[in-house]
């Protein structure tokens, strides 16, 4: 399921300007009939999407481009947890996954022979969810998993992955929501015909099999749920603001007691009543003729029949009067969310809402970005739009600096919001807001993903879509009184609801037990008659077509430095890089000298100035250091090149020390550093490095508090400036000429002196991994992850077919040996996976990487079954054909483009490699058979020692239960941070 956390549709569905402030254009919806089909659009829409709704009711939503052949697609159906039954909450989410389990035609050896078990199984769930005494009901699951293991022999488990993988397709996964069920393809554009055909029959007549081995994922990912202070600090948010509506009643995982006491009976009845075509819409943006595509897409929906569906109605929700409290207790760091109740989607006063928002939070120069991130009074603060259909909110979070109470971050959030009301902001901020929205329409437009995403958005949302393509020109026409007066409507220092997240033991929280489940039949090279059809309906072949380096890449000097440019043929936006060959190994002050850059100001402008007109100008500057590179970057539109040049110029070469700024610099460094102590995935990241590199490794290659105290902020000021004055690769995308690029872009090295050279520092070497051994850190929590470690040989770019093959076959997705193994048959994890990792330099090493996250009960069988698969490979040929085929399609249908172009070359640079290897790839894989994975998997994976990575609760998980697997180690965070 995908975060829930989803950022307002409103930010991004913004019409393409010409000009900087362009004469208004007309949004108006029209109508046109081709081939037999009415649609409506809206005119200068630059998505060019066309809306039909089909005699059934379903709707089409098509966005035609042809920027390369692949396709991406949404199904999305207007339901979600909030229409989920409230006697079987998660029921939405439940049936989601069941989507992807086929139906009598697929994922079935035998249909007459299953369906009878099936019958079976769902009674004995009705049974198991009346019945109280845990005795009786251990017995009854003894049954369910007895019969569901013989109904297992008949199933085809992930068959659905399979056809998609087949088809090339990527990405392929769902999500629910509040209100929202969705399911996502990318697929080439060849397929449609066979796409079109397998979500026809998926959504026909789904059959709910393999039921229980999946219920233990849900039941996984409620684990990780519980595990996720984020999650449960917006879920307190949303019942205290929403105590009438089930955005507050439901969560959309459900409860631990619905969880255990499912209905498949509840299940298929809630498909019944939503999943129907005029509750439905199918969005496609991509390469494709809109015409025939709508005509593809009703003939394989027409079966479906229009069906009233329920409205849901709810009890308004009262004013709030007076600040709601509620806290939260987790092992991560502490914050807070501040949140305000608006209207819905439809109304003007949502978009209102995202203007205002803007105003707070722009990520440079909005009212919190300037008075509490620059001046650095918390540690991070951001104001967000959360629209939904029925009500939408405002969400303020944030994060105390050291020794901040929560209670003060929450005054210095609220003062923000007086400020607002007070109107105590430039009224050009609204101004530099919309040429910032033109230009993030602009790249949003570049990507199928994005236009298909707000398309989808759109729909479920129930919101006019020529009402938001207009919202950019609205904006020309509302002034600051008019955004003070509806500030003031809506915010109050009373009217919010308000969830702290302290830090804390949590002793409320019951993890979903595991039940006992029998390892199932996968059954992998079994195969349908409906896959085989679909497999041999014909396709057009696409062409793949390589990067060529030399014509795509124009290279020129500016004085002594290189220049790599690739021209952007499609709009007026740039992006210009300073690359240096200088990193934090060669200078550990260099990570705080870019991380203390975003503070500083010159002698003539201040950090604000600096934020402001960059701005203004639709820019963004970035500067980030790597282990062994420093890049210095700007984007922005065309016409504002060369002021955005000037500034980011002017900035690096005159900064000056801050001392103030240096000092609260530190205090926030420190308290960020505490942090990262009391968060898993940086606790495993430096378990990770540890395993590469071994005691001195470069996550923990940094200072101590007391060697940070001796930093000068001097000497971060100087080092910045040297980077002024050092050599440099000027990487460019934008509509220049190198010529033009040359003329328009003064030398950042404005003396005529010699270049600063940098020195070379510590190299960190990886570590061959010579035994077994345990690296183990102790974490509250209710899962334990466990990741595989090993380095394996240094690069050579022979592998690289086999490697590619090997990981779509092994590890790499849902329809992988891993994925079916270690989740579909025997139920261990909701997430895992494994793979040959290739490195970054030809003098570096291959890795190998596998991870489970799972129950601290399925510990052992986790270990044991991620072990088996590592010493054995499983043969499939039915399996390695669908790895192949999707390999294949994928490389065909893939077009590297516009910056892309410039990173895939530095990569193969890197590796030491001139031409582009996918070209290799694409010719050698249909060669390769399972003796060659299975040789690869010998020489590198099987039988070979492995560095354990775990992070887990040691009470749990006691050292002698440890010791089994490998030496142990358990290391202390100072050991893995280094400070």
């Amino acid at each position: 399921m995908r975060k829930i956390f989803r950022a307002t549709i409103f930010s991004s569905l913004l019409f393409f300007y010409t000009g900087l402030f362009a004469q208004q254009q007309r949004f108006e919806w029209k109508e046109a009939t081709e081939d037999g089909y009415t649609y409506t659009y809206v005119s200068n829409d630059p998505t060019s999407a066309r809306f039909y709704k089909l005699k059934n009711g379903l709707t089409v939503i098509l966005s035609p481009s042809k920027k390369e052949p692949r396709i991406q697609t949404y199904i999305a159906t207007k339901a979600g947890s909030k229409t989920d039954p409230k006697d079987h909450t998660g029921l939405a989410h439940y049936l989601e996954h069941m989507l992807f389990k086929g139906t009598d035609k697929f994922g079935s050896l035998n249909w007459q022979e299953e369906k009878p078990l099936l019958d079976k199984i769902d009674a004995l769930y009705e049974k198991y969810n009346s019945t109280k005494n845990e005795l009786d009901r251990k017995n009854i699951y003894k049954e369910i998993d007895s019969i569901s293991g013989e109904a297992a022999k008949f199933a085809i488990p992930n068959e659905y992955d399979k056809l998609m993988s087949n088809m090339g397709a990527e990405g392929t996964n769902a999500f629910t929501s509040f209100e929202q069920t969705v399911y996502i393809e990318n697929i080439p554009n060849n397929v449609v015909d066979k796409y079109l055909t397998v979500q026809a029959e998926r959504f026909k007549s789904p059959v709910l099999r393999l039921f229980h081995t999946e219920l233990e994922a849900v039941y996984e990912e409620k684990n990780i749920a519980l595990d996720n202070d984020g999650r449960k600090a917006v879920e307190s948010m949303f019942e205290a603001i929403f105590p009438n509506n089930n955005y507050g009643k439901q969560t959309v995982i459900g409860t631990v007691d619905h969880l255990k006491n499912p209905s498949l009976k509840a299940i298929r009845a809630y498909y019944d009543t939503y999943y129907v075509p005029n509750n439905m819409g199918i969005i496609m943006s991509g390469d494709f003729d809109p015409t025939e595509m709508v005509k593809k897409i009703d003939r394989a929906f027409s079966y479906m029949k229009t069906k009233e569906v329920p409205a849901y109605t709810f009890e308004q929700e009262k004013p709030i009067v007076k600040p709601i409290i509620r806290e939260v207790k987790g092992p991560n760091t502490e914050f807070l969310f501040l949140g305000f109740r608006f209207p819905g989607a439809a109304s003007k006063d949502a978009q209102m809402l995202n203007l205002m928002a803007n105003i707070l939070t722009n990520g440079s120069a909005g009212l919190i970005d300037l008075d509490l991130l620059k001046s650095q009074k918390l540690l991070g603060a951001g104001a967000f739009p959360y629209v939904l259909k029925d009500y939408s909110m405002l969400i303020l979070q944030g994060n105390p600096s050291q020794g901040q109470s929560l209670e003060e971050v929450r005054d210095l959030l609220l003062a923000e919001l007086k400020k607002l009301r007070n109107g105590d902001f430039s009224e050009d901020l609204i101004k530099s807001i919309i040429n910032n929205e033109r230009k993030d329409q602009i790249t949003r437009n570049e990507s199928y993903s994005d236009r298909a995403e707000e398309l989808m958005s759109a729909f479920t949302s129930e919101v006019d879509w020529a009402s938001e393509l207009a919202y950019t020109d609205r904006l020309t026409t509302i002034t600051k009184a008019d955004l003070v007066a509806f500030a003031n409507k809506y915010l109050s220092d009373d009217n919010y609801v308000v969830v702290y997240k302290r830090q804390a033991t949590d002793d409320n929280v019951v993890k979903v037990e595991k039940p006992a489940i029998t390892p199932i039949t996968v059954n992998r090279d079994a195969q349908s008659d409906f896959l085989q059809k679909v497999n041999a309906m014909p396709e057009e072949s696409i062409q793949p077509i390589w990067v060529d380096y030399d014509k795509e890449i124009a290279k020129g000097k500016q004085g002594d430095s290189d220049i790599l440019a690739v021209k952007n043929k499609d709009n007026a936006l740039f992006s210009l890089t300073y690359q240096y060959s200088l990193g934090k190994w060669d200078n550990k002050l260099l990570g705080l000298a870019v991380d203390y850059f975003e503070f500083l100001g010159t002698q003539s402008k201040s950090s604000e100035t600096f934020s402001k007109e960059f701005y203004k100008l639709a820019s963004t500057f970035s500067i980030s250091a790597g282990n062994e590179e420093t890049r210095v970057s700007i984007t922005g539109l065309n016409e504002n090149f060369k002021p955005t040049v000037l500034l980011i110029q002017d900035l690096l070469r005159n900064c000056v020390a801050d001392e103030s700024a240096f000092q609260a610099y530190l205090s926030r460094l420190k308290k960020s550093r505490a942090n990262a102590k009391e968060n898993k995935a940086s606790i495993m990241e430096g378990l990770k490095s540890y395993a590469k590199y071994g005691t001195k490794n470069p996550f923990n290659y940094t200072f101590t508090d007391a060697e940070l105290d001796q930093v000068k902020a001097a000497d971060l000021v100087g080092l910045l400036h040297d980077l002024s004055k050092m050599k440099y690769t000027i990487l460019y995308y934008g509509p220049l000429t190198v010529k033009e690029l040359v003329s328009q872009t003064p030398p950042l090295k404005a003396e005529k002196t010699a270049y600063v050279v940098p020195k070379k520092g510590i190299r960190f070497e990886e570590q061959a991994t010579t035994a077994n051994q345990v690296l183990f850190a102790n974490y509250n929590m209710k899962q334990v992850e466990v990741f595989w470690f090993r380095n394996s040989d240094v690069y050579n770019a022979i592998n690289t077919p086999t490697i590619s093959l090997f990981n779509t076959y092994f590890g790499g997705g849902m329809g992988s040996i891993v994925f079916q193994t270690i989740r579909e048959s025997k139920a261990l994890a909701y997430s895992t996976y494994a793979y040959f990792g290739q490195p970054a330099k030809k003098e570096n090493h291959y890795s190998v990487g596998a991870y489970v996250g799972t129950q601290t009960d399925k510990f052992n069988d986790a270990i044991g079954g991620m072990n088996e698969l590592l010493n054995v490979l499983p043969e499939s040929a039915i399996a390695l054909e669908t790895a192949k085929v999707s390999l294949l399609k994928s490389i065909a249908s893939e077009r590297v483009l516009n910056a892309g172009i410039l990173n895939s070359y530095i990569a193969a640079k890197r590796l030491g490699n001139s031409k582009d290897m996918r070209k290799e790839v694409y010719e050698q894989t249909p060669n390769l058979n399972y003796n060659d994975l299975k040789n690869f998997h010998a020489k590198e994976l099987s039988n070979k020692p492995y560095v354990y990575c775990i992070v887990g609760e040691s009470s749990s998980l006691p050292k002698e239960n440890l010791e089994k697997i490998g030496p142990v180690k358990v290391l202390s965070l100072e050991e893995i941070f280094g400070y």
